[in-house]
């Protein structure tokens, strides 16, 4: 990290993001902007036409947005902001190495914000992390602390008019929410002063690798924060510092659910929250569903008590949580009586969770997914069969398109149709259809009253636009 600037000299630099629509890139940029920094950007989707609802906001406040060709980058003081995997070909990056340009990844120029803030709160986890770094952010708003939050999704309580895509909140200097990636190794570069850990399950990397990042990153929080449920999560405390748990089943997690409290609705679901420290008990209301969420609540109540917020405060605060965009967010219902709901599943844990959700009440589940691309199908394909398999029942339907691709060197060879495939063998109903819109033909041809259909995936905000348009047609 030493060859970069320093905070100061950063905020003095002009900024050029390539992709900055990215739900990764454009909080960071809000925020950078927020702070006074000159902030231009690219990115394939404006080109393309796609999402041009966003880029209209962006451009209305107040970014300079340029084709991804190259013209956008003209002086050698500017610093180039493009993920590791952007590839040396794209013209930003060849325009950048001509000028002498500076060029960092997203997680470096995020670590160093986040590293100076003073009071750097990382959420870290194969899932969940989005909606705890929600639900933290807005527990610390609503108790007045006024802190910068850096989310990969948009948080609904901070929608506004002027900030339609409101993934960011830009603080005082101080508290500093932030979720931190595993999947590039890059969490090795936080150092926070709380660091929650939701959970550790196969997604980007193997076992061994996820052990070691996540052990790593607690033994530098100055607080870890730990899911005492989650066995490999807790098996880690060892490597903690000083160490706070929290858990519903586990009853030695200092923040715990007490038994037999929980009432779960297909919407919304109430809990009375225990602090063992002292043994009192708070009431809890969470408009979000699912045994998920109310883990993602402790996880939030307990980071906020790491951050100096009493836990009655903390648990009164979630009552006006509102949620995330495409996290479990409920599209509509047609005078039929379909449902239609846009998640972000795109992991085994992540989808397990949403399907679990969706199977404590009673429906059939038809299932659409669009695989996040061809290298994380090859790296979890069959554990993602299994969880379709093994969360839905004999007469829910799952139906999967082809991968997101646009474009690039990637290796194809593995597709859609392996997981439908091994969903077949395991006993269950799969179709596999290679372009969404025939999906979306197909599943308004077979929906029934009292269906409930999921939208699943991830890194392509239009499958918001297709959920909607779904219910359209029904």
């Amino acid at each position: 990290m030493d060859e970069f600037p320093t905070y100061d000299e950063l905020l003095e630099r002009p900024f050029f993001f390539c992709g900055i629509g990215g739900s990764g890139m454009l909080p960071l940029a809000q925020i950078l902007k927020g702070r006074g920094a000159t902030i231009a950007g690219s990115d394939r989707s404006n080109d393309q036409g796609r999402t041009p609802e966003k880029f209209a906001a962006l451009e209305k406040q107040g970014f300079s947005l340029f084709p991804q060709d190259g013209s956008g980058m003209v002086a050698a003081d500017q610093i180039l902001v493009a993920s590791a995997a952007v590839e040396d070909t794209i013209p930003e990056v060849v325009r950048a190495k001509e000028l002498g340009c500076l060029r960092m990844t997203r997680a470096e120029l995020l670590s160093v914000l986040f590293n100076t803030s003073g009071a750097g709160i990382g959420i870290a986890g194969t899932s969940g992390k989005s909606t705890v770094t929600g639900m933290l952010g807005w527990i610390l708003h609503a108790n007045g602390s006024d802190p910068t939050v850096m989310n990969g999704a948009v948080m609904k309580n901070f929608v506004s008019e002027e900030r339609p895509f409101a993934s960011a909140i830009i603080g005082k200097p101080g508290a500093f929410v932030s979720e931190v990636d595993e999947s590039d190794g890059s969490i090795a570069l936080y150092r926070p002063a709380v660091g929650v850990l939701l959970n550790v399950s196969l997604d980007h990397k193997s076992m061994e690798e996820l052990r070691a990042l996540f052990g790593d990153f607690l033994a530098r929080s100055g607080v870890a924060v730990i899911n005492a449920d989650n066995a490999e999560a807790l098996a880690l405390l060892p490597r903690a510092k000083q160490a706070l748990t929290f858990g519903i089943d586990q009853e030695k997690a200092q923040i715990g659910v007490v038994t037999g409290s929980i009432a779960d609705g297909p919407v919304r679901q109430a809990a009375t929250i225990i602090d063992r420290h002292d043994g009192t008990e708070y009431p809890l209301i969470l408009n979000l569903p699912g045994r998920h969420n109310l883990s993602n609540a402790l996880a939030a109540i307990a980071g906020a008590v790491a951050a100096g917020v009493p836990v009655g405060k903390a648990v009164a605060a979630l009552a006006s949580f509102e949620g995330l965009a495409r996290r479990f967010n409920i599209i509509g219902t047609s005078d039929s009586g379909i449902t239609v709901i846009d998640d972000f599943g795109h992991n085994p844990e992540k989808c397990a969770a949403t399907l679990r959700t969706l199977k404590t009440h009673p429906g059939r589940v038809i299932a659409f997914f669009q695989p996040h691309g061809y290298g994380p199908l090859k790296q979890m394909g069959h554990e993602l069969a299994e969880t379709f398999a093994h969360e839905l029942g004999p007469n829910d339907v799952t139906i999967i398109c082809d991968p997101v691709y646009y474009g690039g060197t990637v290796d194809r060879s593995v597709g859609s149709e392996r997981i439908v495939e091994l969903i077949e063998e395991a006993g269950r109903l799969a179709d596999h259809v290679a372009s969404r819109e025939d999906c979306g033909k197909l599943i308004a041809s077979i929906a029934k009253p009292g269906d409930r259909i999921v939208v699943m995936g991830a890194r392509d905000d239009t499958l918001t636009q297709f959920a909607s348009e779904l219910l359209e047609q029904l």
